[in-house]
């Protein structure tokens, strides 16, 4: 109703129904004087749902103007990355681009705020007769449950265990309310073989045979006069007095005891032409007692249903829709967090690398783990060229934070043009003499190659420099053109006595000062303001994770924590960019999403029977969630405290930690799981992946390796046995 589309669909039906009276019937009445009555009567009849103009707009909307399924099927699959959107650029809008562009010039329309599940809650939750009216017809394909449908149609027709007969008395009641059936339909909805029921009820004319099914013997005047089935003689006068209508008795008693149908199934069930059985529908429609319009999801025609089985159909797809706005469990949003990043999506190449540095970008990840782990989970057969020649092209800056030991540190990815949004401010600078020799060269003589950083530290010790010059790296000071430096030991080589030749080249520094380096200082400007990066902040982490929670800020050690972006996030959903909500049980209620994260989160309730048995991921992967927005689940002995720490492994299955590997693969701590050849062929496949070089372990939770329950599994998976307990080599 807010938008202009609403607005002048509506104005046009308040003048064909003479709503919008004239001042002066001779004369036309101006647009804008049009547009102030309609505006004045909308907001009146706001306050009345059912008023018949609200009505009729809004059914033109749906109806005459979108193909709605069509674009929710279509919007609802980009959303989900399921589709992609390519972008293309033309020299000239195509002949469908310009109809669109001077169709819908100056009209600007909103999308529904709330999720699907929400939506199709609230439209499940509307009147049925005020849905017929907006619609035409109960168009219910998209709302109802097809689980719902199918567990109704079982109990209708008495299939499922707990409606199944268990007497004489029972197996009457049966064929009174589900019609004639054959033995083997009878056998189907019984505790055990009727035969000998079947038998009793025959003799005590309670029940008859009509050709080759048996009924009760209430139907014999129906059975008789609506199809001309012949019964069995000696029946009570009650039982074979002529009915009035008998076949929109039959045609009754099979809506009541079925779900949604066509016409031509009940016509081949009772045994009738479709054309009297239309007829009984219409009959039964008149008097309230069956709907027609369009119910199966999924289906091609319009269908019948009593009226009493889709108020029931209604209210458990309602109660099935509430259960899925419910917020989801840890386990659902850990099976949700790597499909959403992208991880064993099968996608390849630059143009896959570049989508996951989209999503990467700004969080630290310990540069060890970056090429083993992190980017070959998600760009298949990954090669370290791909991220050298983004790096050339000078599309991607790294930049240090923070340093992890002698040979190893956290690094941040960032788009060039993204960088002074998204970067921290620097941390304390490393101080001494050499250190600030190598600020000055870089600064006054700009990017500069080892030796140029060598002679400018005024010390022949390469050592120092190349300390020096990592410890702004680390400090986030420094960078290089290349990621070269940062995949080899970070130690100087020494230098060689000997003469060099005339013609040599002038001898190589160590490869840990290999390439270009440069400030990063000069990436920040024009420094951007507190709510540029903020805004831009928000977007990246609703981005990386879909669901942002407080926790999962937290473990990213953003300056500011939560709140420094919680009001752009805020704003975010008033702009309708976001949706707030309690999506995530147990991380607290203040949660925005992605529009289609949401939908897709829910669809991981449920999990897939494609997927792989068990995941590998580095500990330290953002798309690990465990120690970061979700907390350790408890190991089995209660003892062992998990970490985030660079060069450990967590397995995951189904979205549980079922096994932590600590950095060095010498021990291995299990979590509550019944087969250890899960975690223990997972650990074997990522090792012929290529992301685990070899296993040693030596301890399973605090048992050795040898002797422990893993044991078997482990051998059986293909570790052997060594010197101190099983190993995984090549």
């Amino acid at each position: 109703p807010n938008t202009s589309l609403f607005a002048s669909r509506f104005r046009e039906n308040a003048a064909r129904a003479l709503l919008l009276p004239r001042r002066r019937p001779g004369e036309r009445t101006p647009l804008w004087q049009q547009r102030q009555r309609a505006a004045d009567l909308l907001e009146v009849a706001s306050g009345y749902p059912t008023f018949p103009i609200l009505l009729e707009t809004t059914r033109e909307c749906l109806r005459d103007v979108f193909d709605l399924p069509a674009l929710r099927e279509v919007l609802a699959d980009v959303r989900s990355r399921k589709v992609r959107v390519v972008p293309v650029e033309t020299r000239r809008a195509s002949p469908f681009a310009q109809s669109l562009l001077f169709g819908w010039i100056a009209v600007y329309m909103y999308e529904g705020d709330a999720p699907l599940a929400e939506r199709r809650a609230a439209a499940l939750a509307l009147d049925r007769d005020l849905l017929r009216d907006l619609l035409g017809a109960e168009e219910l394909r998209e709302l109802l449950d097809p689980e719902v449908m199918a567990e109704l149609e079982l109990e209708l027709q008495r299939l499922v265990p707990t409606r199944h007969a268990r007497h004489a008395d029972d197996l009457h009641d049966l064929l009174a309310d589900l019609g004639p059936l054959s033995l083997d339909e009878l056998r189907a909805r019984c505790t055990t073989d009727p035969g000998e029921w079947l038998d009793e009820l025959t003799r005590q004319r309670r029940a008859i045979a009509v050709g080759d099914r048996y009924a009760a013997a209430e139907d014999a005047a129906r059975l008789r006069d609506a199809i001309g089935l012949a019964i069995p003689t000696g029946l009570p006068v009650a039982f074979t007095d002529p009915v009035d209508r008998p076949l929109d008795g039959l045609v009754a008693r099979y809506a009541r005891t079925h779900a949604p149908f066509t016409v031509e199934e009940a016509a081949g069930r009772l045994g009738v032409t479709a054309e009297r059985t239309r007829a009984a529908l219409v009959q039964l429609e008149a008097d309230g007692r069956v709907v027609h319009g369009e119910f199966r999801p999924g289906g091609m025609e319009r269908e019948w249903c009593d009226a009493g089985v889709l108020r029931v159909l209604r209210r458990r797809s309602l109660a099935a829709m509430r259960h899925e706005i419910e917020p989801v469990d840890a386990t659902t949003f850990a099976r949700f967090l790597p499909a959403w990043q992208g991880v064993g999506s099968g996608r390849r190449g630059l143009d896959a690398l570049v989508e996951c540095l989209e999503q990467l970008q700004g969080v630290a990840i310990p540069a060890s783990v970056l090429e083993r782990d992190v980017l070959p989970a998600r760009v298949d057969a990954y090669r370290p060229a791909l991220l050298d020649e983004l790096c050339a092209a000078g599309e991607i800056v790294w930049v240090g934070a923070g340093a992890l030991g002698a040979d190893d540190g956290r690094v941040r990815l960032y788009f060039r043009d993204r960088i002074r949004l998204l970067a921290p401010a620097a941390g304390e600078p490393p101080e001494g003499e050499v250190h600030d020799a190598l600020r000055a060269r870089l600064l006054t003589a700009g990017a500069s190659f080892w030796p140029e950083l060598v002679t400018a530290a005024g010390t022949a010790d390469e050592a120092v420099v190349l300390t020096a010059l990592w410890d702004l790296v680390w400090a986030g000071e420094v960078t290089n053109d290349t990621f070269g430096p940062l995949r080899v030991p970070r130690r100087a080589t020494r230098p060689s006595r000997a003469k060099p030749r005339p013609g040599r080249l002038t001898r190589l520094g160590p490869p840990a000062g290999a390439g270009r380096w440069s400030l990063v200082a000069p990436l920040f400007e024009p420094a951007p303001s507190a709510t540029e990066a903020a805004h831009a902040q928000a977007l990246q982490l609703l981005e990386r994770h879909g669901v942002v929670t407080r926790e999962g800020v937290r473990s990213e050690g953003i300056p500011g924590g939560f709140a420094a972006v919680y009001p752009v996030l805020r704003a975010l959903e008033e702009a309708g960019r976001a949706r707030r909500g309690w999506f995530v049980a147990g991380q607290g209620a203040a949660q925005f999403a992605l529009p289609g994260s949401v939908d897709r989160l829910r669809t991981f309730r449920d999990v897939d029977p494609d997927a792989p048995a068990a995941l590998v991921l580095a500990a330290t992967d953002p798309a690990q969630p465990y120690g970061a927005t979700l907390g350790w689940p408890e190991s089995t002995t209660g003892k062992a405290r998990p970490a985030r720490a660079a060069g450990a492994w967590v397995v995951l299955a189904a979205g549980a930690a079922i096994a932590y590997v600590e950095r060095g693969g010498k021990r291995v701590v299990t979590f509550a799981t019944d087969d250890p050849g899960i975690w223990a062929e997972a650990l074997v496949a990522a090792h012929k992946d290529g992301r685990i070089a070899k296993l040693a372990i030596e301890r399973v939770d605090d048992e050795p390796a040898r002797t422990s329950a893993a044991a078997a599994a482990l051998r059986a998976a293909g570790f052997a046995d060594g010197y101190r307990g099983l190993t995984l080599r090549s």
